[in-house]
């Protein structure tokens, strides 16, 4: 009676890959929608730090709005307004104003 009774417990086991199937799932529900778009995003902005250059109008992540003087590997030197020079880390300029763009104060 017992050897019936494990049999049909057993035959009714699914196998073990369908129960790591919703994790495989969740994880890549994850990566398509969370964790791609985030690398892209992270790539596009380095490239777009990366050709900085003299002259640009750059909004850094503090809000401060500046025209680039001087770049170099690490740092970016922008002047706020006339006179008013600072050294900015590259990785925290949060955007660059295309040319045409202005300022909310201008």
């Amino acid at each position: 009676m017992f050897d019936i009774l494990a049999a049909a417990a057993s035959a009714d086991a699914p196998p073990a890959w369908i129960q790591w199937a919703p994790i495989v799932g969740m994880i890549v529900i994850f990566w398509f929608l969370i964790i791609r778009p985030q690398m892209k995003r992270q790539k596009e902005h380095q490239e777009k730090i990366g050709g900085l250059k003299k002259g640009d109008q750059v909004v850094t992540a503090g809000g401060l709005v500046g025209k680039v003087i001087k770049v170099d590997d690490s740092y970016a030197e922008l002047e706020l307004a006339q006179g008013v020079r600072v050294k900015a880390v590259k990785s925290t300029i949060g955007d660059i104003i295309p040319p045409g763009g202005s300022a909310a104060n201008d």
